[in-house]
């Protein structure tokens, strides 16, 4: 019977040698979940943040269509631990699977030159001006669906304020551009980053990531960017990271 782990560890032999941030954020309990087939000695289980599902175990069709099914968006980013699990996705009963690939970067704290990030930061087109992320603009976050994800995962507010790190580009008051906390574990955060469609290729992206890298280094956090496309990790070598490797991801939809 799957269940939703209440001692997250128990189920972390099942991702040895995986450092997602999710999956940690999953592990350590700071937020998602833990779903597995057995609640004292699991042999299968899915860590869940937001869209994402991270697999580890045996594969498990009943697990994976459960973790799934959760999804409230109507859409799963499902990440394989190997060929077995990225099988039983593409077969599954109802839904498609359309295979992702994903950009990894590498997690090296001393690679980034702060005066570049500064000076990145500072490039503010006229009429704009930045702001950390406050309650006032996390409602506005959340009331948009472009910039919903900068802010959704942690919810309420407080759950924000305690966890998250995040940065807005206002202009005439209104949000058109952010990074933030998509999750969170003990020492690092996974980057979101979204502009409104009409303020695209303007470099307000770019200006947010900047001044929230140089954010979670003031807290000691490592500002983690996993790619979700060719641009995102165009923006990210900009930004001062390096490509570690390409991976195996699905787009799950349907049921």
């Amino acid at each position: 019977m799957n269940v939703v782990l209440s001692d997250p560890a128990r189920a972390a032999s099942l991702f040895s040698g995986r450092d997602d941030v999710s999956v940690r954020a999953c592990l350590e309990g700071t937020m998602g979940a833990i779903m597995a087939n057995d609640a004292d000695r699991p042999t299968s289980a899915v860590a869940m943040v937001g869209d994402f599902v991270f697999t580890g175990g045996e594969p498990d069709p009943a697990l994976l269509e459960a973790a799934c099914s959760r999804s409230t968006s109507g859409l799963s980013i499902v990440v394989p631990q190997d060929a077995a699990w990225s099988r039983l996705i593409e077969r599954m009963p109802g839904r498609r699977a359309e295979p992702h690939t994903r950009y990894a970067t590498s997690k090296d704290p001393g690679a980034f030159d702060r005066v570049h990030l500064h000076r990145l930061a500072s490039a503010l087109p006229a009429g704009v001006a930045l702001r950390a992320i406050d309650e006032p603009l996390w409602h506005a976050c959340l009331d948009q669906d472009w910039s919903r994800d900068l802010v959704a995962q942690l919810d309420p507010y407080p759950r924000f304020a305690e966890l998250g790190v995040g940065v807005i580009a206002l202009e005439s008051g209104v949000v058109v551009s952010g990074a933030s906390t998509y999750a969170r574990c003990a020492d690092a955060i996974e980057i979101e980053v979204d502009t409104r469609p009409d303020r695209r290729r303007h470099g307000l992206a770019r200006v947010c990531s900047a001044a929230l890298m140089l954010a979670c280094f003031d807290r000691d956090l490592y500002p983690n960017w996993d790619a979700h496309t060719p641009a995102s990790l165009a923006l990210a070598g900009q930004l001062g990271y390096r490509l570690d490797h390409a991976y195996d991801a699905y787009l799950v939809t349907g049921a």
